[in-house]
């Protein structure tokens, strides 16, 4: 198991590994420390045909349930789909789903896991840059609803995480960029140092460099990781990883799911919350511009969809997770680096900043 990156998520009563490296799919003694005799994965039909040949361990794949992929597609109907081969294949309280694929499909596998005769384990293999530095690691879970993204869902922590960084030779160029969203969040949000190392050196992750791939996967998970040993259920501290989201969810439900790209649509949140910190006096028009430029060079959404209705989208967030006391809940910037919470700004700030993005 050599060169493979080992991080250990720490929770308050449990822990469990993020594997990360190139071709680790392949290594058999990684997969076999996993003590589960009964797996199912779950995957989509375009990542059944590229990438489960990866897999050398045969107990993992004798069972696979395959789910249409996209936004569109994360809501009850999938989650049935998963319950029923489970009871038609009698499958018990000691079997573990494996989640194989992007967002929608670890989300949609561990929300299913968390329900199934009340919960049962999970692996997370996740198959995007998005997934790999967010969604598959922190354990939320979930699906869509018509009138809100994520508003059906549970903490349901995977027992592992596993990190392939070949399956990304095959991400297209956009579902790439919309995953370095994720990566230069954390640099926001958390890490200074790490947003000036990504600006350095972002033709080397353009170019997908294997070590600076590694870099930003391991950096990332390690940001997470530390915030959500901190507050697993998101009672503090695990708001900060939602920077951009209340927008970025608002463009989604709007647009409609799946025009813009997860990433893509909470990149455009960054710099809606940015001009909303600005106003706020905690951050600078300099360190906005930074932001800026770096989106830009990932060729990140900068401005809202054409035409898109700035009083739906205000609407839009107040059917939000993050809605306490009838009040909305933003995550703002505080510079470059560090990042802060606060229910204390006005409709009159947030709609001058959608307007200064139309």
């Amino acid at each position: 198991m050599k060169n493979i990156r080992k991080i250990i998520v720490k929770l308050e009563d449990r822990s469990y590994p993020i594997y990360i490296g190139k071709n680790i799919l392949s290594d058999k003694s990684l997969l076999g420390k996993i003590n589960v005799n009964n797996f199912a994965l779950v995957t989509n039909k375009k990542i059944k045909s590229l990438h489960l040949s990866k897999i050398k361990n045969n107990s993992i794949k004798k069972n696979q349930i395959i789910l249409s992929d996209g936004e569109k597609y994360k809501n009850q109907e999938s989650i049935s789909k998963i319950y029923s081969y489970l009871l038609k294949n009698k499958f018990s309280r000691d079997s573990c789903l494996v989640a194989f694929g992007g967002g929608v499909i670890g989300d949609m596998t561990g929300y299913a896991s968390a329900t199934y005769q009340r919960g049962i384990n999970f692996i997370q293999i996740p198959t995007t840059l998005l997934s790999m530095v967010d969604s598959s690691v922190g354990g939320k879970t979930g699906i869509n609803h018509p009138l809100g993204k994520n508003m059906i869902g549970a903490f349901h922590q995977p027992i592992a995480v596993i990190i392939d960084t070949e399956i990304l030779k095959t991400l297209s160029k956009r579902q790439f960029n919309a995953g370095m969203a994720e990566v230069i969040k954390y640099g926001i949000i958390k890490d200074k140092n790490f947003f000036k190392w990504i600006t350095k050196n972002c033709l080397n992750i353009k170019l997908q460099d294997p070590e600076s791939i590694i870099k930003i996967i391991k950096r990332s998970c390690e940001i997470k990781a530390e915030i959500v040993s901190q507050d697993e259920e998101e009672k503090n501290i695990r708001a900060l990883l939602n920077l951009g989201h209340t927008f970025g969810h608002a463009i989604e439900n709007v647009l409609g799911y799946g025009k813009w790209l997860h990433g893509e649509a909470i990149a455009c949140g960054f710099l809606i919350a940015s001009s909303v910190a600005i106003q706020n006096k905690t951050m600078s028009i300099n360190q906005y511009n930074d932001i800026k430029n770096l989106l830009e060079v990932f060729d990140l959404p900068t401005k809202l969809p054409k035409n898109i209705n700035i009083e739906n989208l205000f609407n839009a967030m107040l059917v939000d997770k993050k809605v306490k006391d009838n009040k909305m809940v933003y995550v703002l910037p505080n510079g470059i680096g560090d990042s802060y919470i606060t229910n204390k700004i006005s409709r009159k700030i947030v709609m001058k900043a959608f307007i200064q993005h139309a």
